[in-house]
């Protein structure tokens, strides 16, 4: 960066004035540092944000998704991916610090971080405690890129060796629609009764897609 006017050179305007004067594409940089040979890192920067549709994106990115960013090598991937881990554990710490109904969006968020840009479907639950604060987020069923088998048995054993109060489910749509589906529906009624046995609350069921997750329970399908 050193065609760049010292005053104008990311590292010395966040001294200066703060990271929230900083750009986006200025944030990146001061994280990878260097560019590469012939693409200076405001470009390579600018090229990462592009590639995820901006910060939102690089966010729910993916460890496999960093390797597709051509110059983007192993130590600058894990230097990402580390601040990417960072953002879902702080996240993650709010959860389990206060009930998940003061903070909705931060339940939205995390999911979007953990599930977002995944490209095969997964089912997670969200185990909560009778003050509803996250006790574990778990990846219960892993599927194909339309179709995942859920088994109620094994949501209603694992929420007994947790000692649940409640639950939030929570799926991924790969095709990058949230939309529920009827399949989705008829999951989450069947998930509901066979969690009401153990007096286990189903709270949410949300369906995450790229930038948008559906709540159940704002659409009344609880």
């Amino acid at each position: 960066m050193k065609h760049i006017p010292r005053d104008a050179r990311p590292r010395e305007k966040l001294l200066a004035l703060g990271p929230a004067a900083l750009a986006d594409v200025e944030l990146v940089a001061l994280l990878l540092r260097t560019g590469l040979k012939g693409t200076p890192v405001l470009q390579l920067a600018q090229n990462l944000l592009d590639g995820f549709g901006g910060l939102a994106g690089l966010l729910h990115a993916q460890r496999d998704d960093l390797r597709r960013i051509k110059g983007l090598g192993p130590a600058k991937r894990a230097e990402v991916a580390a601040v990417l881990e960072i953002a879902r554990r702080s996240l993650r710490q709010g959860l389990q610090e206060r009930t998940v109904f003061d903070s909705p969006e931060r339940v939205r968020e995390y999911l979007g971080l953990q599930l977002g840009r995944l490209e095969h479907e997964v089912f997670a639950v969200l185990f909560l405690d009778a003050q509803h604060r996250l006790i574990r987020f778990d990846e219960m069923f892993r599927g194909t890129l339309s179709q995942t088998s859920v088994y109620p048995r094994e949501v209603v054993r694992r929420a007994l060796e947790l000692n649940a109060g409640a639950v939030i489910l929570a799926h991924n749509h790969p095709s990058g629609l949230a939309e529920p589906s009827r399949a989705d529906e008829f999951l989450t009624q069947s998930l509901k009764s066979a969690l009401a046995l153990v007096d286990v609350r189903v709270l949410d069921h949300l369906v995450v897609a790229r930038g948008q997750v559906v709540s159940f329970a704002e659409r009344g399908l609880l």
